[in-house]
C-alpha cells in the first residue's frame, strides 16, 4: 500500500454542518462577540500565540457557567459525515495508521464517535473538563492547530518512521492549508477555503466521506459494498 497513515480535521470533514465548532458554542452560549473578535484579532496580529486565543475563548464560556449537557445541546444542529463510519472502519481494516489533527473539541469527537480510541492511533484536539457537577472548570487546549497542524503530521511520521509522502490529510479550511502542501496526499473535502482548493490534490466536493477511499486505497482492493464510481 502506496500510504501508511491518515489524518482527518474534525469540524467539516468528519462532523456536518459545522464550520468552527468555537463558533457554534459562543453562539449558544451568547458570549460578547466584541471579545471574541478582539482576541482573534490578537492572534492574527501576532500579539497572541494560539493557546493564548484558545484560553481567552474557553475562559468565556467558564464565566457563563457552561455545563456538559449545554455543550450537548449545543451539538443538535451538527451530525456525522455521511459515510464517515465506514470510511474509518476501511481504512483500519486496511491497517493504516489514523490520525486526528484538529482544533475542535473533544466533546464532539466523544459524541459522535464515542469508541474514537478504537480507529485513531493519535488526537490532537483541545480538551473540556467538567467537575463533579458538570460544570466546565478548565481544558488543555492543542496548539496543533492553524499553521502548527503540519509540525503534528511531522512529529507522527517521525515518531513512526513514516515519510511524510506516506502521509494522507483530509480537511475543508484555510487552517488545513500548510498541513496540506506537506502530506503525500491532501484531500480538500467540501472546502470552504479557496487557498486550500488551490493546494490540494484532490478535492472532493461530494458530502460522503467514503469517496476518499478511492484515492487513497486501490479500488480493486476496496469492500465491496463500498466500491464507489468515480464521477
Amino acid at each position: 500500500m502506496r500510504y501508511r497513515l491518515v489524518c482527518f480535521d474534525v469540524d467539516g470533514t468528519l462532523i456536518d454542518n459545522i464550520e468552527y465548532s468555537w463558533e457554534l458554542f459562543h453562539n449558544y452560549f451568547e458570549t460578547d462577540k466584541k471579545r471574541r473578535i478582539w482576541a482573534r484579532d490578537k492572534y492574527y496580529k501576532g500579539e497572541f500565540s494560539y493557546l493564548d486565543w484558545a484560553n481567552h475563548d474557553i475562559g468565556m464560556w467558564i464565566e457563563k457557567g457552561a455545563t456538559k449537557g449545554e455543550f450537548i445541546k449545543a451539538m443538535k444542529t451538527i451530525k456525522l459525515m455521511k459515510g464517515a463510519l465506514e470510511t474509518l472502519k476501511e481504512l483500519k481494516k486496511h491497517n493504516l495508521k489514523l490520525a486526528i489533527i484538529s482544533g475542535s473539541l473533544n466533546i464532539i469527537l466523544e459524541h459522535f464517535i464515542p469508541n474514537y480510541e478504537d480507529f485513531f492511533d493519535d488526537v490532537f484536539l483541545s480538551w473540556l473538563y467538567f467537575d463533579k457537577n458538570n460544570k466546565l472548570v478548565r481544558a488543555e487546549s492543542t496548539e496543533f492547530d492553524m499553521i502548527k497542524k503540519a509540525e503534528a503530521l511531522r512529529k507522527i511520521a517521525k515518531r513512526e518512521g513514516f515519510k511524510l509522502e506516506e502521509c494522507v490529510h483530509i480537511g475543508d479550511h484555510h487552517n488545513d492549508v500548510e498541513i496540506a502542501k506537506i502530506a503525500g496526499l491532501s484531500i480538500a473535502f467540501d472546502a470552504k477555503d479557496d487557498e486550500l482548493r488551490k493546494v490540494a490534490d484532490v478535492i472532493i466536493d461530494k458530502k460522503d466521506l467514503r469517496e476518499v477511499l478511492l484515492y487513497i486505497i486501490p479500488q480493486g482492493n476496496l469492500t465491496h459494498s463500498l466500491k464507489l464510481n468515480k464521477e
